[in-house]
């Protein structure tokens, strides 16, 4: 069985993002590299992996985050699933929002991804009210 060949990956940028539609195929725009980001409405920070020949590869991401209560009242786990690489040069933007109540979205966000069980990128980020 032949050896698969370990696919290019590099974290290309972090920080603050433009707002980001889920839905389309545009990666959201870099505003401002940082790892300190201020909490106000839509705040969008992540970071954007830039992968070659990964195609058909899974990775696998999760967002630790402070703790904050979920809609049911419990202590929201952290965010986590997985996507397909869906090309040989593939962007991929792994981020989130903030949303009300504001307060308990401040504090240290860890978003990291893994491929092949292995981690790959890795991101502290301090969320603080202004």
């Amino acid at each position: 069985m032949p050896k698969r060949k370990k696919p290019e990956i590099e974290l290309y940028s972090y920080g603050i993002y433009s707002s980001w539609d889920r839905k389309s195929r545009d990666l959201p725009k870099l505003k401002k590299i940082s790892t300190e980001i201020p909490v106000f409405p839509d705040v969008e920070f992540g970071y954007v992996l830039k992968i070659k020949g990964g195609k058909g590869e899974v990775l696998e991401f999760t967002i630790n985050h402070p703790p904050f209560f979920d809609k049911d009242g419990k202590t929201a786990p952290p965010f986590s699933g997985e996507v397909v690489i869906n090309s040989n040069d593939w962007e991929f933007f792994l981020g989130d929002t903030v949303w009300e109540p504001y307060e308990d979205k401040a504090g240290k966000w860890e978003l990291i991804t893994r491929l092949r069980g292995k981690e790959i990128a890795r991101k502290e980020f301090r969320l603080f009210l202004p």
